[in-house]
């Protein structure tokens, strides 16, 4: 019953579809992780119970071979203790050749005995031969799921890793594109073209001021003529003369 459900263990770990865990798992890689420590255990546990298994077959070839070998014997002997009677009885003595044929009789009865012995084992170890085989089979099929396990993780591990870079990245991308620095410098340069505006702006403003007083002077100037000419008016001369005159 143990050896069954092992090998019943066995089997379906060994079938199991990797990938489709993967799949349906939330965090695969504590999944890997998991699935590697409960295959190295049953690993461990099936290696136990197949070597045990292994020797308890090896037991029964050992006793198989000693009925084989004893079954051997007792033919051999059997033969020799009949091969001495018919010598005894062909030298007269049927009293010492009847004993050697019973002799012979009993040997010959634990040959058979032997022999059955051998004979009623043979299936079980034929069928035992089959199990171990079959364990060894599943257990190498194991092993072969336990790498492929580890490079999954492995693999798995160096994918998140690789993601992980990626994304952050990504984030330090989109801190750019929120901080661009080229529209900082956009907001810098229309200061300075509002700075500089303004200082022309007041540039202009600076040169209308001095326009006007250029305009108030030429105003000064006509009002001094219009004087000089009401002068001339008054005194019955000639106004045009009066203002080149006084010029």
């Amino acid at each position: 019953m143990v050896k069954q459900s092992i090998f019943g263990r066995i089997a379906q770990l060994a079938k199991a579809n990797i990938n489709a865990l993967l799949d349906s798992a939330e965090d695969p890689a504590m999944m890997l992780d998991q699935m590697v420590r409960d295959y190295t255990n049953n690993i461990a546990e099936a290696e136990s119970a197949i070597a045990q298994t292994i020797g308890n077959l090896r037991l029964l070839e050992q006793d198989h071979a000693e009925d084989v070998s004893n079954a051997q014997d007792w033919g051999s002997k059997a033969l020799a203790a009949s091969r001495k009677g018919d010598e005894l009885r062909a030298a007269g003595n049927t009293a010492d050749a009847d004993k050697f044929d019973n002799l012979a009789k009993v040997a010959l009865g634990r040959q058979l005995s032997a022999e059955k012995e051998a004979k009623a084992a043979e299936p079980t170890i034929a069928s035992q031969t089959e199990v171990v085989d079959k364990l060894k089979k599943g257990l190498d099929g194991m092993r072969g799921k336990l790498t492929e396990l580890s490079s999954k993780r492995d693999e798995l591990i160096a994918r998140a890793k690789t993601a992980s870079a990626q994304q952050q990245v990504m984030d330090a991308m989109k801190s750019i594109d929120l901080l661009d620095p080229t529209s900082e410098i956009s907001r810098f340069e229309e200061k300075i073209r509002r700075e500089e505006a303004k200082v022309i702006g007041q540039q202009e403003l600076a040169a209308s001021s001095l326009d006007a007083q250029f305009e108030q002077l030429a105003d000064g100037d006509k009002e001094v003529e219009v004087d000089a000419r009401l002068a001339a008016l008054k005194a019955g001369g000639d106004p045009q003369k009066a203002v080149t005159s006084g010029e």
